[in-house]
């Protein structure tokens, strides 16, 4: 079954319109640099939604990342330069990506994403066994907290450790290495939940770690774009309201 992450985004969003009337100005800040088109399409996509909402987009540099304190939620867009320096400035209270270190108040957007595809398609990760491929900040090292959370045996392969091999026997795979066509379905046990959160260009288009037809072999398979990415954006502005609402309670 393909996912249709457009479909379930514009579900939270339209339950989050209802939720906007609780709330006062709101403003998010996202800091970047340079003009990567895969950035410029990330940031476009949640400026449209922040519209829908209400919620003011604010765009700052790295030099101006103390302005952004003034801001109800900030998002650090990576890649960016020094990305650790700028990650650790972030208050919890602000931080809608769920990326410090530290107690979180909220669960970092992609894993929420992954979590609403496993309830919407009654997948239950106890005591499965899960592979993770990548351990960024914003897919592989929060998913795999999360799938743990939920009773899955979890591996997590990256350059230097683990091996692809690991993925025939998953029961539920999550890419986020960013390496367009990495998987393919001859790597894959046949029926296997698949989520592909790895999103970068290739030939000027966006594209998914996994090949498209992986879908072929999958139970679940998130496709690149409309899969997981529309879901995540919608969370953060979920995140947004949640951390506005203990602000204010």
């Amino acid at each position: 079954m393909v996912v249709d992450g457009k479909k379930i985004a514009e579900e939270i969003i339209a339950a989050l319109e209802k939720e906007r009337s609780n709330f006062g100005a709101l403003t998010l800040a996202v800091i970047s640099e340079g003009e990567d088109a895969a950035t410029e399409s990330f940031i476009k996509i949640k400026s449209r939604v922040a519209a829908r909402l209400g919620v003011e987009v604010k765009r700052f540099t790295p030099a101006e990342f103390m302005h952004a304190l003034a801001c109800d939620g900030i998002i650090v867009q990576l890649p960016i330069d020094n990305a650790e320096q700028w990650l650790s400035m972030i208050p919890v209270e602000k931080d809608v990506d769920a990326i410090t270190e530290g107690e979180r108040i909220v669960r970092a957007p992609v894993a929420e994403a992954v979590s609403e595809i496993f309830v919407r398609n009654n997948v239950s990760a106890a005591g499965k066994r899960a592979v993770v491929v990548g351990a960024g900040k914003l897919v592989g090292t929060p998913v795999a907290e999360l799938l743990k959370d939920l009773g899955a045996d979890v591996s997590i392969i990256t350059k230097n450790e683990g091996s692809l091999l690991d993925l025939k026997t998953a029961d539920i795979v999550v890419l986020g290495a960013g390496e367009p066509g990495l998987v393919t379905p001859d790597m894959l046990k046949e029926g296997v939940v698949l989520i592909d959160a790895g999103t970068s260009e290739a030939s000027g288009r966006l594209a998914g770690d996994a090949d498209p037809a992986c879908a072929e072999v999958a139970s679940v398979f998130t496709p690149v774009p409309g899969g997981i990415g529309p879901i995540a954006v919608a969370m953060i502005f979920k995140n947004l309201f949640v951390l506005a609402k203990k602000k204010g309670s």
